[in-house]
């Protein structure tokens, strides 16, 4: 274990997931977290927000922020996530579509 850390997610928030993901019709949504070096005027280097295509971040289409938090503990080491060769993991993303109202 290199760190451990926390986000709060607004309960808004939330509901606005489970509409968008129940209108889709997905099983479920990718979250990007980003782990910063430097606090924020708030204690917070964490941050969540959906995940976005190669396309979507190559667009600069904005990110749609889940929640933020911060590391409580870190051993001082976090290292790159690795898929162990011949294994067979799921994968997850979030589409995104342009004719829609939904946020991401």
């Amino acid at each position: 274990m290199a760190a451990l850390s926390e986000i709060f997610i607004k309960e808004e928030i939330l509901e606005i997931i489970l509409k968008t993901i129940k209108k889709k019709g997905a099983k479920g949504i990718g979250l990007t977290i980003s782990i910063s070096d430097k606090s924020n005027k708030f204690g917070s280097n964490v941050s969540a927000y959906i995940s976005q295509s190669k396309e979507d971040r190559d667009a600069k289409k904005d990110k749609f922020a889940v929640g933020y938090g911060k590391v409580f503990w870190t051993d001082g080491k976090i290292v790159k996530g690795e898929k162990p060769e011949g294994e067979n993991t799921p994968t997850y993303s979030a589409t995104v579509s342009d004719d829609d109202d939904l946020p991401f």
